[in-house]
């Protein structure tokens, strides 16, 4: 039977200097960021400040220089992830990127594609979107419809993908697709390297939710040609290619501090005037904080060591998503105000009614909780 290897995990001195640093480029950055709009955290987007972030050498920052990374460790990477999502700064532009495309075409991209796009990357100019959803598939990723067939001039794409994060703001689409029919459904598929460069036959809908943001894009494909280079690694490797992928997406601090805004405005709201009862539910959340940061930084050093995280970083997922979704419920309980978002909110009510319509997609993005169970269960012997 396998066990977590989620051992206690310290920062080394290298990391903890870098993060005065990261405060203060976010303290000049962000001075007049508005409060409530840093309960985006890493959903909220805005290139000019990715490309500032690049500047700095905190984007890929973990890669070999000949790519433009710097060489750093996971810790550092650490530490910069974490002091970004604690301000609400809006990294959602190269998050993608630099969290896993970045990673995955390291992992199976050819020299070439890595010597393009990696020092892009790594600059803030090339924003990646993740191309595995399917309309009617739920959460059965290995249910793609979406097929590439090869062809005299390269390989052309139909199909559809939803859910697509930032798709309209992207200039890439890592896009997994069945290239072959197979006995298996996990076996035949295959990753690519789409362009979302207005090539014809891709079409690009932003779709609005009911909290009013608009970042989940549906992408259809109708006989679009990618090059015969866009292919990722081998043929039919897609789904092993894309269980690592989900390693990287899963294994950061970003899976408990979504909510991080809300719980540091709540404490300031309700200050010296809190009662046992408010002091005793925030202490409580602050301790569930606390033990996921430890999680998350062992994660951290697993992935230092060149370790596959896997198991752990579902079970960190898994039981993040159901701390950031608890938290507004919980600040609801503590106001005697409703959250709103006219005119006349404060930060707070602001912030909380953003969570509040938000919280239900904490379990699904990512992997959903029944999804990740079953990788614990699996990677337990239990099933």
């Amino acid at each position: 039977m396998s066990r977590f290897r989620l051992d206690p995990c310290r920062l080394p001195p290298e990391a903890e200097s870098l993060r005065g640093e990261v405060r203060e480029f976010l303290a000049k950055e962000l001075g007049d960021f508005p409060t409530w709009k840093r309960a985006y955290t890493w959903m909220g987007s805005d290139a000019a400040f990715s490309r500032k972030v690049g500047e700095r050498g905190w984007i890929g920052m973990t890669w070999p220089e000949k790519y433009g990374g710097r060489e750093r460790s996971s810790f550092e990477r650490y530490v910069v992830l974490e002091e970004m999502l604690a301000a609400g700064a809006p990294v959602a532009a190269h998050w993608i990127a630099d969290r896993q495309s970045g990673p995955l075409l390291m992992k199976y991209g050819t020299e070439e594609q890595r010597h393009d796009i990696l020092p892009r990357i790594c600059r803030g100019e090339a924003f990646f979107c993740i191309g595995m959803s399917e309309p009617d598939s739920g959460s059965d990723l290995a249910s793609v419809r979406t097929r590439a067939d090869q062809t005299a001039n390269g390989w052309c794409i139909n199909g559809t993908k939803l859910w697509t994060s930032g798709a309209a703001q992207c200039h890439y689409m890592i896009a997994l697709v069945r290239t072959t029919v197979a006995e298996k459904k996990h076996q035949g598929l295959s990753q690519f390297l789409v362009p979302l460069d207005g090539r014809d036959g891709i079409t690009i809908r932003p779709i609005r939710d009911l909290a009013g943001n608009d970042h989940f894009c549906e992408v259809t494909f109708e006989d679009a040609i990618v090059d015969d280079d866009a292919l990722i690694g081998d043929e039919g490797a897609g789904w092993s290619q894309v269980m690592a992928e989900l390693a990287y997406e899963r294994s950061g601090p970003e899976r408990y501090l979504s909510c991080q805004p809300l719980l540091a405005e709540l404490a300031r709201h309700l200050g010296a005037q809190a009662g046992p009862r408010e002091r005793a539910t925030i202490g409580r959340q602050v301790a569930h904080l606390a033990t996921l940061r430890q999680m998350t930084l062992s994660l951290a050093g697993l992935l230092d060591r060149g370790e596959n995280p896997a198991l752990e970083a579902a079970v960190t997922k898994d039981l993040g998503g159901v701390f950031e979704q608890d938290l507004p419920g919980i600040a609801q309980s503590l106001l005697s105000d409703e959250p709103r978002t006219d005119d006349g909110a404060d930060d707070l009510q602001q912030i909380l009614a953003h969570l509040m319509q938000n919280a239900p997609s904490f379990s699904l993005r990512g992997g959903t909780r029944e999804v990740l169970r079953g990788i614990i269960a699996r990677g337990l012997g239990l099933r």
